[in-house]
């Protein structure tokens, strides 16, 4: 299915859109199959590497993670997320996203906003690149964590930075820990589709780093929901591994070649 079918296909939702983060084949084919758009985030930043910040890693390394995940794609939309300093100018921009698709075969790039570079986005989507925006806190710009659209003058930096995003072309936009009266104002506004994290159920979607919501991450904020303690149960399997070893029961005959 094209770029094309599938967002027409999102955008006639009579429900909320469903997005996660994906980082590897095995864990994207199973995302496949009940998400509509998969994002191959640069949270694997911190969530897989540890690294203190999404900053810091670089570009090749995220298109090795998007070829992993690309390859168990068959329904969903499939974004990358340029990391930091990869779209600074439009040549630059240019250059990436072109490396970026041809490599890993994703449907659209992701760009977060810098309340500057709707040119880019502009001249991307122009040039045939489908583009998803991100506005309110952007890792990627902002010095530490704080929720956005609480100062007077947040609303209409944010409302016109979407605004813009829009008319540059952008399919979607992320609304990241956004007030969520601002939030359910600016989807109002908008007719392309929001997708909010930590940013309440007014958005149009919601979008989660895997990691957290399975409780892999040891990372939770207020926003995110934890469905799965995977900590405990590799914990456990790796406990009876552990003593199956020491007690000779692993590995059996039937776990070994004759």
């Amino acid at each position: 299915m094209n770029f094309l079918k599938k967002v027409k296909k999102i955008y006639k939702l009579d429900r909320k859109i469903v997005c996660l983060t994906a980082y590897s084949k095995p864990l994207a084919k199973i995302l496949d199959e009940y998400c509509d758009i998969i994002l191959v985030g640069d949270s694997v930043a911190t969530a897989f590497y540890g690294m203190k910040s999404t900053k810091e890693i670089n570009l090749d390394t995220m298109i090795n993670h998007g070829i992993s995940v690309s390859k168990s794609i068959n329904k969903s939309i499939l974004v990358f997320d340029m990391p930091y300093n990869t779209y600074r100018n439009l040549k630059e921009a240019k250059f990436n996203v072109k490396k970026v698709l041809r490599k890993t075969n994703s449907d659209a790039v992701k760009l977060e906003s810098n309340g500057k570079n709707f040119y880019i986005i502009s001249k991307l989507v122009k040039s045939g690149v489908n583009v998803m925006g991100h506005i309110g806190y952007t890792p990627q710009y902002k010095k530490s964590f704080s929720p956005q659209g609480f100062k007077s003058n947040d609303e209409k930096q944010l409302i016109d930075e979407a605004v813009k995003i829009e008319k540059a072309g952008a399919f979607a936009i992320v609304l990241e820990c956004i007030n969520f009266k601002l939030a359910k104002k600016i989807t109002k506004i908008l007719k392309i589709p929001t997708i909010g994290i930590g940013s309440s159920l007014y958005c149009n979607g919601q979008i989660l780093v895997l990691d957290d919501l399975i409780g892999l991450s040891g990372f939770y904020p207020k926003f995110v929901k934890r469905y799965l303690n995977l900590n405990k149960i590799i914990s456990n399997a790796i406990q009876k591994y552990k003593t199956d070893v020491i007690k000779k029961k692993f590995p059996k005959i039937s776990n070994s070649y004759k």
